[in-house]
């Protein structure tokens, strides 16, 4: 077995078992994230939610899919059936393969590469094409709109989460997941994890996941009010599950992303206990829970109201924060070596 395993076959059956292994918690998941999103309304709004289809509603949202799956595809007419069709697969794959590299524990990554916030960011700047795609592809005002919206909504947003992983780049100087969790592992515990240290850019990454999510109170691309549905008004079947799967997997990819850059990922909240991948779920589980409540209890921001927050608020603060980190950095690695220098002396 063990030769097997070292065969250049051996090798690509593991990875192919690993990839399932991700691919799978990922739409396991998604099936409770569905279902925990609409529990969270229902609970705000003082009603039961999903509680017939399975033991305490648990199998609505394999019945959603199931509906979905057996529905016709409509292509309208006059569109692009080809552009059509692949916009939707674009944003779910491209919001499932940022997953490669997302560590759970020390060992538990499918693709430990140094640069794995630079892979993340690429992967994710690049989903909203399927956005823009599906809205022009759909030759119509309404969905073409929708996505111009969620084009420049995702851009700007999108350089106050850089600036951010900026800050949190130059504290640890790695850009390697693994690093920056290690970084945070101190004797402290909580204490010891980024969000302390960079305290004020905790909220405007979680307000930027949001919006670049398109996640309220920033779902302008999908305002039915305004443009009936946005950039998938023109969708159905299993074409529209695959772009709400690519929304939802990118959400709980915000949440991950937080727990591993802030909140100490796979780490232990007390130095007693141990950690583990446990702990890195919990923790992607709670900010998934946060997003819900966002949605239930804040109302939809204007355009421009968005717009102005993105470019006149988050990136002068998180430019600022970035100079600020970059200076302390400076200046401990001065200090670090005057020290050094002392001791030769």
């Amino acid at each position: 077995m063990a030769e097997f395993l070292a065969s250049p076959a051996g090798i690509a059956l593991t990875i192919l078992v690993q990839c399932l292994a991700v691919v799978a918690f990922v739409m396991i998941s998604l099936l409770f994230l569905v279902y925990g999103d609409r529990k969270v309304w229902a609970a705000v709004q003082m009603r039961r939610g999903p509680n017939v289809v399975g033991v305490f509603g648990l199998a609505q949202t394999v019945a959603d899919a199931l509906k979905y799956v057996v529905k016709e595809v409509v292509i309208p007419a006059g569109a692009d059936r080809t552009v059509f069709l692949m916009a939707p697969l674009v944003s779910f794959v491209l919001a499932l393969i940022a997953w490669a590299v997302i560590p759970f524990s020390d060992t538990w990554v499918l693709s430990d590469i140094n640069v794995a916030i630079l892979y993340v960011f690429a992967v994710s700047s690049l989903e909203v094409y399927g956005v823009i795609m599906g809205g022009w592809a759909s030759n119509s005002k309404y969905p073409f709109l929708g996505s111009l919206r969620s084009a420049a909504q995702m851009i700007s947003y999108e350089v106050s989460i850089g600036l951010i992983i900026i800050g949190v780049i130059l504290s640890t100087g790695s850009l390697n997941f693994g690093d920056i969790v290690r970084a945070q592992d101190g004797p402290w515990g909580f204490f010891s994890w980024y969000w302390l240290a960079h305290f004020p850019m905790v909220f405007l990454f979680f307000i930027s996941a949001l919006a670049e999510t398109n996640r309220a109170p920033f779902d302008l691309p999908e305002a039915e009010s305004e443009l009936v549905a946005g950039y998938q008004v023109e969708y159905s079947s299993t074409p529209f599950l695959l772009f709400m799967a690519g929304e939802y997997i990118a959400i709980f990819l915000m949440c991950a992303l937080m727990s591993l850059l802030f909140f100490g990922g796979w780490l232990s909240p007390v130095p007693f206990l141990p950690d583990g991948p446990f702990w890195m779920v919990l923790k992607m589980a709670f900010f998934f829970f946060m997003f819900a409540m966002v949605k239930a209890i804040v109302p939809r921001y204007r355009y421009d109201q968005l717009m102005r927050i993105g470019w006149k608020v988050f990136l002068p603060l998180s430019l600022a924060w970035v100079v600020i980190v970059a200076f302390l950095a400076k200046f401990q690695v001065a200090g670090a070596f005057w020290a050094r220098w002392e001791v030769l002396l």
